[in-house]
């Protein structure tokens, strides 16, 4: 998420965003929030990709979907608010339709 995105938010009214939170609890400029919540998500993809390498009792399957769940989150909202500005997705789509992904 960048400084944009939590300025948009907070202009269409939304309730308190994790941004808000964050300046609340830690007393810290806005920029200085959206940086550490930025690392802290670095930091848990990292947590992800580490755990998803090591065998699990729960069968891959369900892991892979609840990491293509992850990743459509983190695509949707890392740069832009491309879920409430659904017109910013268009280069994605078109990307997956002129370079697809191969097994």
């Amino acid at each position: 998420m960048t400084l944009q995105v939590h300025k948009d938010e907070q202009n269409r009214g939304h309730v308190a965003s994790a941004v808000e939170c964050y300046l609340n609890q830690r007393n810290v400029s806005e920029e200085e929030a959206v940086k550490l919540l930025g690392e802290q998500v670095e930091d848990a993809w990292k947590d992800t990709n580490e755990e998803f390498i090591k065998p699990a009792a729960v069968p891959m399957p369900l892991l892979e979907r609840v990491l293509n769940l992850t990743r459509v989150g983190d695509l949707l909202y890392k740069e832009d608010d491309c879920y409430t500005n659904s017109h910013l997705m268009k280069r994605h789509v078109a990307s997956l339709l002129t370079d697809p992904v191969l097994p």
